[in-house]
């Protein structure tokens, strides 16, 4: 399960608080064979759309919305499914790991 009962609770709280836009990242998403990482900290009413800050592994992450769904169904070159870090803790707000991010070309977390 990647987004558990207490994950989905906290990152609904954040997208029903717009004022508060840049808000730490709850949930931190990889796929183990390959580069793809997606920092996450709202989810919407729908229960499938994300935002955070979306790594490909092309060298060009970004802010955006995905789909838990869609994410859910993504597959590496070795065939491993995306799984949730469980040990990821953020330490600073989103729009911090974005400009890393820029920087870097990838999430650095």
């Amino acid at each position: 399960m990647l987004l558990t009962s207490q994950l989905r609770t906290r990152l609904r709280r954040n997208a029903g608080h717009p004022s508060e836009r840049d808000h730490f990242p709850v949930v931190k998403l990889f796929i183990p064979d390959a580069n793809a990482t997606w920092l996450f900290t709202e989810l919407a009413a729908d229960q499938d759309t994300l935002f955070g800050l979306c790594d490909l592994g092309h060298g060009s992450p970004e802010l955006g919305y995905a789909s838990l769904a869609e994410i859910s169904a993504v597959r590496g070159p070795l065939r491993l499914a995306v799984e949730r870090d469980r040990h990821f803790r953020a330490e600073k707000p989103l729009s911090a790991y974005a400009a890393d991010a820029q920087r870097e070309c990838r999430i650095v977390a």
